[in-house]
């Protein structure tokens, strides 16, 4: 979808969220600009009736006085309103943006670099929840020019077209001013998601810098743009500071010109003294209209914003939906089964027309030359990506037929490189569709070869995980641990042992097989070792099955023993 419609669909599903505040902004800010309009006449009659001393004056001074009174309330009432409906949209748009690039496939979630994408939905998502807001001041800001036109023409028609006779220039100022912002906000932000994308990348990578020594490197790296950062800066300013600029001199001579008509048409008696006061403060509103620029300015920006945040918004909902129709058998022993599988990545099919049945409780081994497609077919298992083609059932249920927390219960992962989330190594542990209990957390860990380390930590269990210096292999084992304290009928290891030593992998081997709740296996397996003990092998060839079986009858085809001779050549499987 082309930026700008995906821009203003974003837009107006935040106005509609925000319209009941919206709607009490724009009411509040017409009441105000109706009050605004008020107060010249009631001030210039006021003053008429004062200046012939009729007995009535007071009466208009209270009237006056109220006017002023709910003028000064209702600006406070529509910048309260104001407030808390950006701060409730812009958490809307964020919490809409996550929400989706959550439920998107990772795939797709990884065409954002992280830094741009905390850029998005941070601060280019706190500008774009201004619009609402902004939009609903904006209409309600015409009203006072205008209603001070119209009162210019009832008072006398000359004054107001003394004041029409520069609104041509005006229009063409705010247009130019539009146009040029936009251009210059649209590449200011992209400069800046560009340096919060560097930062991102070294501080993942602040270890290596520091061993690399090139931290000065880095810096001169990440603030490589900061002169173009500037430069847009300054002109989208400069941009506005025209714009302001421009309508600060228009405006005031036009007020002038307005004056200097009107005291003409005092001096021969046309209008009185509060006629002619009543004009010059309707000329001053009318002058308002140049104000409308820095609105303008806003609801650029915010368009731009928008432009960026929709970005997350329109990555694409799982392929099939989630239809929540269809409950696993109770005692389903974990058949996994793909039929006619086919996903496409960038064009090219990666996965082809796959059949497979790895029946229950099985341990199922996939192997493979590096690009074969064994990564994908794990993701496809387990639904973290769905197929262009054909179905993946579990214990004969289609997955897109299962809630997403019976399917996230059932089906549990492991990775080569595990991230952890929670306060402390027990909260990553226990992150998950469910909750184990402390006991049933030790004893994963435990299966996983993690216990012992842990309990070495300086609070066990209860170490803040900024405070727990962990290896390669530690990590690993703590992705197991948290794999095996919520597993299901189906555990799917995407290469989840390669920081491990062979004796630890074979302990932890055996501890899943014996601690660890029954059912199938299915291992993306890089080691000659994996593929020997697991029950079945499934080989993989430039994304199609080549061949299933044991692993000793595959072990016969030169073909199969030239895949891991390749990995012990320096390649990966």
């Amino acid at each position: 979808m082309p930026p700008e419609p995906a821009a203003d669909r974003v837009l107006l599903a935040a106005a509609r969220h925000s319209a009941g505040r919206t709607a009490a902004i724009l009411a509040c800010s017409l009441a105000s600009a109706a009050a605004t309009l008020a107060e010249p006449a009631v001030l210039g009659r006021t003053l008429d009736l004062l200046l012939a001393r009729d007995p009535g004056a007071p009466r208009w001074v209270a009237l006056a006085a109220v006017l002023i009174t709910a003028d000064l309330l209702l600006d406070a009432a529509v910048a309260l309103l104001t407030g808390v409906t950006n701060a409730r949209t812009t958490a809307w748009l964020r919490t809409r943006g996550l929400d989706r690039l959550l439920r998107s496939a990772p795939h797709h979630a990884a065409r954002f670099p992280p830094g741009d994408l905390a850029t998005r939905l941070t601060a280019n998502a706190t500008e774009a929840g201004t619009v609402p807001a902004t939009a609903a001041s904006a209409v309600a800001s015409v009203l006072p020019p205008l209603g001070a036109l119209v009162a210019l023409f009832l008072i006398d028609w000359r004054t107001a077209t003394a004041f029409l006779a520069g609104v041509p220039l005006l229009l063409l100022l705010l247009r130019a001013f539009a146009a040029h912002s936009a251009d210059s906000v649209a590449r200011y932000q992209a400069v800046q998601a560009g340096i919060a994308d560097r930062l991102v990348e070294a501080l993942a990578g602040a270890r290596t810098v520091a061993a690399a020594g090139t931290a000065a490197h880095e810096r001169r790296r990440i603030l490589a743009t900061l002169p173009d950062l500037a430069a847009e800066g300054r002109a989208m300013w400069l941009v506005y500071g025209r714009a302001v600029a421009r309508s600060g001199v228009l405006m005031p001579l036009l007020v002038c010109l307005v004056l200097a008509v009107g005291g003409l048409r005092l001096a021969s008696g046309a209008i009185g003294v509060g006629e002619l006061l009543a004009a010059s403060r309707y000329a001053a509103l009318a002058a308002g209209v140049g104000a409308v620029a820095g609105l303008l300015g806003a609801l650029v920006r915010g368009r731009a914003a928008a432009r960026r945040t929709a970005g997350p918004m329109a990555l694409p909902a799982p392929a099939r939906g989630d239809r929540h129709d269809r409950d696993l058998p109770a005692d389903g022993p974990g058949t996994l089964e793909l039929h006619g599988v086919t996903v496409v990545r960038d064009g090219e099919a990666v996965l082809r027309g796959v059949d497979l049945v790895v029946p229950g409780g099985t341990r199922a081994a996939v192997v493979g030359r590096s690009g074969s497609g064994k990564s994908l077919l794990a993701a496809v298992a387990g639904r973290l990506t769905d197929p262009d083609e054909g179905s993946v059932l579990l214990d004969g249920v289609p997955l897109h037929r299962l809630g997403r927390h019976q399917l996230r219960a059932e089906v549990g992962y492991a990775f080569a490189r595990p991230a952890l989330f929670g306060a402390t190594v027990a909260d990553a542990l226990a992150f998950g569709a469910h909750t184990p209990t402390g006991s049933a957390l030790r004893a994963a860990a435990r299966a996983a070869g993690a216990d012992g380390f842990v309990r070495r930590l300086p609070d066990g269990y209860a170490t803040p995980l900024t405070e727990a210096p962990l290896s390669g292999g530690e990590l690993q084992r703590l992705g197991l641990a948290r794999a095996f304290a919520h597993a299901g009928r189906l555990l799917i290891l995407d290469d989840a042992t390669s920081s491990l030593d062979t004796l630890t992998e074979r302990e932890v081997e055996r501890a899943l097989a014996r601690e660890v709740r029954p059912g199938t296996r299915l291992v993306i397996a890089h080691r000659l070792s994996s593929a020997a003990r697991a029950d079945l092998v499934i080989w993989l060839d430039e994304g199609r099955v080549r061949a299933t079986g044991p692993h000793a009858r595959l072990w016969r085809d030169p073909a199969y023993r030239a895949v891991f001779a390749a990995a012990a050549d320096g390649g990966a499987p």
